[in-house]
């Protein structure tokens, strides 16, 4: 059993998982109006990005292990997940098996079997500050009685809201009036992951079959990118990054193993693809920055990429006894997130790499200080003695 600080098991097997935002908190940090202002203490108060939020239980049934949402503490400087939670709020015998937390601090949307749920944070401003949970009296219509969403995400700004099913429906939602913006009865078999371009004008879905692009503001698909002889396509990202070089990032599966794949975003043509691990990838994401991928595989391994040139940069190893269920990079791109079936809930601090630039000047140094030698030796500039104890 991994006893590292950073790691973590709450008892509760994990599906979702996500770092609170800074914007959540900020109304709990923010100084209080003048008329409440006291003498105490503030020193107390949670540091934007300091709380994980975790979904995930055993399900229906008699288990014994309870469906619920979890917020985790962390700190950064000692990098230590605190072992006991925060706050668990119950969601009775419905599992939560997949989230998406607003971008705007709102709160998150879980799907569940059946439908839909609503929460919002619930920030305590007593003596000392704390951040929980609780479900909200907000029913969320259009997704009640649509069974399993599997794939849940916000747009940017926190506008668009886009739900993929398991029967293949794919919706997206103006939020939060949830007025329908795009309605796709079959855009897959079945709807595995989703994505919004950083702008938000488009929308990638993976699935069965060929990924799809769609233009938000059109409601219609523009584009379906083709898989390669045996490839079976995984999870989808944008480049969070918008520039002329933005690109999206689609993992690949064949009998070799794991591969991530770019594409264009104006031309919609693939630009390269590299085979990252052998395992099969069971989770992926990228950075706020955009300099990262992560990958995790079935075997419980992590894998931090370069989005640059798609290397390896890290690899933790058994990071999780089971499949990876979820990554989440911290909005600073600092930290990633990750979570799975074993109960264990891991931070890893990401460690910039270190510049070899000095090192290679000083090969390069030596190399010309031995062209030189060996030609002032074959010229007859070193004496033979001198030469003779070079060699």
């Amino acid at each position: 059993m991994d006893n590292s600080a950073n790691c973590k098991n709450y008892g509760v097997p994990i599906y979702g998982a996500g770092w609170v935002p800074s914007s959540a908190l900020r109304s709990a940090v923010e100084p209080p109006a003048d008329d409440e202002k006291d003498d105490g203490d503030k020193s107390s108060a949670p540091a934007p990005g300091n709380y994980v939020v975790l979904a995930g239980g055993g399900g229906e049934g008699n288990s014994g292990i309870r469906n619920a949402l979890v917020v985790a503490q962390f700190n950064f400087d000692s990098n230590v997940l605190f072992d006991e939670p925060v706050a668990k709020e119950g969601t009775g015998g419905d599992l939560p098996y997949r989230m998406a937390i607003h971008p705007g601090g709102d709160g998150l949307i879980c799907s569940m079997p059946k439908s839909c749920r609503w929460f919002d944070w619930d920030i305590q401003r007593a003596d000392n500050l704390s951040l929980g949970l609780r479900s909200s009296e907000r029913v969320l219509e259009p997704l009640q009685d649509v069974g399993q969403q599997l794939a849940l995400t916000f747009n940017n700004e926190g506008s668009l809201l886009a739900v993929g099913s398991e029967d293949g429906k794919l919706r997206v939602f103006k939020w939060p009036s949830m007025e329908i913006s795009l309605d796709e009865a079959n855009a897959h078999a079945s709807v595995k992951d989703l994505d919004f371009s950083p702008d938000g004008k488009f929308l990638v879905s993976v699935g069965s079959g060929p990924c799809r692009i769609w233009d938000v503001s059109k409601s219609t698909s523009v584009a379906s990118l083709m898989k390669e002889n045996d490839e079976i396509f995984g999870y989808c990202r944008f480049s969070p990054v918008i520039d002329e070089n933005q690109v999206l990032y689609i993992t690949t599966m064949r009998d070799q193993g794991g591969s991530i794949s770019k594409w264009s975003t104006t031309t919609w043509k693939r630009i390269r693809s590299k085979r990252v691990v052998r395992d099969p990838v069971c989770a992926f994401n990228i950075s706020p920055n955009g300099k990262l991928l992560a990958v995790g595989t079935i075997e419980g391994d992590v894998l931090i990429i370069s989005s640059n040139n798609l290397q390896v940069q890290n690899v933790v190893k058994k990071a999780h006894l089971g499949l990876v269920t979820t990554l989440k990079f911290s909005e600073d791109s600092r930290a990633l997130l990750s979570a799975s079936m074993d109960s264990r809930v891991r931070v890893t601090i990401i460690k910039e790499e270190k510049k070899s630039g000095l090192s290679l000047w000083i090969v390069i140094l030596v190399i010309l200080i031995a062209i030189a030698v060996f030609y002032a030796a074959n010229n007859g500039i070193i004496p033979l003695e001198l030469n003779s104890t070079l060699k």
